[in-house]
């Protein structure tokens, strides 16, 4: 393992010159120096001081130690770049776009864009193609980018299942944990110990992976339902923005939905171990309001 980087003398004298109580002290000292009837001998003496302060300070290795963590967190920082929170945000929808395959990306575009065209029409309808309605705004509410956000991780979170289901083999596993009861079975019978041990645990470990296979065998069900659940919610709520006068109505509607996705959001928790989602991707991005066809192609 390579080194740690140190900081350097440098950075060790004036992190102790410039801490906030050295610098309070020194000052006040140093004033009162020149105020002192003889500033020629207690200037120097305060010089003296500080000296000592920061040649002692600096060659503890508990005080170097800390200023080296600081100054590698800083070259993070510095290197890594951490992107404002919104653009960060757009940075999670771009990257589940790439990493779904053409068909799910297609059915998220084809949804959002139902929703970018009924904005057109219920401005149509009241006769404004200037937006001045506020129907678009309504429909860039962010209760409305939640739905969906979530419509758009569930996507992400079908394909994960669907990959995994397909590399478990649950028939296989079935066949597998048959076989191994069989051998339990006669261990008992023979009454050897040791088989009888070894048996029972890959029995064991058969049955957990026969579980988890059918736990994700059901998650899919589910999450392919409520695909189809939110997307029908989604084309509902925008079709209501050309029957509804009332934009409070139609908010309260998006709220109502948004506010309903708890247990939705609950599952896409448990499958981020195998969809890569992160615990701060709850925070919907602006969707509506993005241009995503670069990041489609």
């Amino acid at each position: 393992m390579a080194p740690k980087k140190k900081a350097g003398w440098f950075r060790y004298v004036k992190e102790a010159f410039t801490y906030r109580w050295n610098l309070l002290l020194f000052g006040g000292a140093a004033a009162a120096a020149f105020l002192s009837p003889s500033p020629d001998i207690v200037l120097p003496l305060v010089l003296a001081a500080e000296m000592a302060y920061l040649g002692g300070l600096t060659t503890l290795p508990r005080f170097q130690a800390a200023i080296d963590a600081k100054s590698r967190a800083a070259e993070r920082g510095l290197t890594t770049g951490s992107a404002p929170p919104a653009q960060d945000k757009q940075k999670k929808l771009a990257d589940i776009l790439g990493s779904l395959e053409s068909e799910r990306r297609n059915r998220f575009l084809r949804v959002r864009a139902r929703c970018v065209e009924m904005q057109r029409i219920a401005n149509a309808v009241r006769g404004d193609t200037r937006d001045e309605s506020g129907a678009a705004a309504e429909l860039r509410a962010p209760a409305l980018d939640r739905l969906l956000w979530v419509f758009l991780r569930l996507l992400l979170s079908q394909q994960a299942l669907g990959r995994f289901l397909r590399a478990a083999d649950g028939p296989g596993i079935k066949t597998q944990l048959d076989d191994l009861i069989a051998k339990q079975r006669a261990a008992e019978a023979k009454k050897d110990e040791r088989i009888l041990r070894s048996v029972t645990d890959s029995v064991a470990t058969a049955t957990l992976r026969l579980d988890n296979y059918e736990k994700a065998k059901n998650n899919a069900e589910f999450v392919g339902v409520e695909l189809d659940r939110i997307e029908t919610k989604i084309q509902a709520l925008t079709e209501m923005a050309i029957s509804h006068q009332d934009p409070n109505e139609l908010s309260v509607q998006v709220d109502a939905v948004a506010d309903g996705m708890s247990q939705t959001e609950e599952t896409i928790r448990e499958l981020q171990a195998i969809t890569g989602l992160g615990a701060d991707n709850n925070d919907a991005p602006s969707i509506l309001g993005t241009d995503v066809s670069e990041v489609a192609t």
